[in-house]
């Protein structure tokens, strides 16, 4: 490999080698920032400095890596949510931009709803902790429980939780058992929902490197909508509001699990900023 001397020439090679492995060149950008330690804009103004041998060489390796299918929030250990950082390793999901507009939507209905302020929130199947740790951040006065079935994953959150100075109670279980025999105001959760027939369409980063405990549920990607539409009634004051995330094609089928457990709610579905439905939402009155 030619030797090279300066950031840009780094940069401009590796976007072109990834582009020709059929990889965002975006991500060579990415990359480069973590390995010399600069912002966005400090990357541009350093685009004319030296770049040493070694720290080319540590950027090279990744890129590769990159070139393989490991995504480039493994490589860089995390990813941007909320306008905050959040650790991301091989035992969470990395964080999705749509996720953000579940917490959104999620904030405005709390707004018009709800009249006290410490309100009792969980978080179903919490993962890197990204919805139950923003959500403690923008209500600092909430009390805020989040749930996983996987040790590996509640690690990784309370970590979140720590760097981010946002005090979350943190329960291992399925589902909803960890919330039992206590009654709350917001339930939110973005479980698994992809069905298995789909995995030989998802990309090669998301099947082969991100938990498939996190990214596949049964009957076509419903069953764990089903069961806590079954468990929630208990569990929910009123008024009391319910979010999840959801794939484009199973609002009507989520909405009418909600409908049917809770008559009286007001239940529907909303679009994410591609226009797919994306959340589905209840509120009990």
């Amino acid at each position: 490999m030619t030797k090279l001397k300066y950031v840009y020439e780094a940069l401009k090679r590796a976007s072109s080698y990834l582009d020709e492995n059929g990889r965002e060149e975006g991500a060579a950008r990415i990359l480069l920032q973590h390995e010399l330690g600069l912002t966005y804009s400090g990357l541009i103004a350093s685009m004319h400095d030296e770049i040493s041998e070694q720290q080319f060489g540590e950027f090279w390796a990744k890129v590769e890596q990159h070139a393989k299918g490991i995504p480039v929030q493994h490589l860089t250990g995390s990813e941007e949510f909320y306008g905050r950082k959040f650790l991301v390793n091989p035992d969470v999901l990395i964080p999705r931009p749509e996720t953000e507009e579940l917490i959104e939507e999620t904030l405005k209905l709390i707004d018009r709803y709800m009249t006290k302020k410490e309100l009792a929130i969980a978080d179903i199947g919490t993962g890197s902790g990204i919805i139950a740790i923003t959500i403690k951040c923008e209500l600092p006065e909430a009390r805020v429980t989040a749930t996983d079935i996987s040790q590996l994953a509640l690690q990784t959150a309370a970590e979140n939780a720590r760097r981010l100075n946002s005090k979350i109670d943190i329960r291992l279980g399925d589902l909803s058992k960890p919330l039992k025999g206590e009654k709350w105001d917001v339930i939110l959760s973005n479980p698994p929902y992809i069905a298995h027939a789909e995995a030989p369409g998802l990309s090669d980063s998301v099947r082969d490197f991100e938990p498939h405990s996190a990214l596949f549920a049964d009957k076509e990607g419903l069953a764990l909508y089903e069961k806590m539409a079954l468990e929630l009634p208990e569990l929910l004051n009123k008024p009391g509001i319910i979010g999840f995330e959801i794939g484009y094609q199973q609002g009507q089928e989520v909405q009418k699990m909600l409908q049917d457990a809770f008559p009286d709610a007001l239940v529907y579905s909303k679009k994410d900023i591609n226009k797919n439905d994306r959340m589905v939402f209840a509120i009990i009155t």
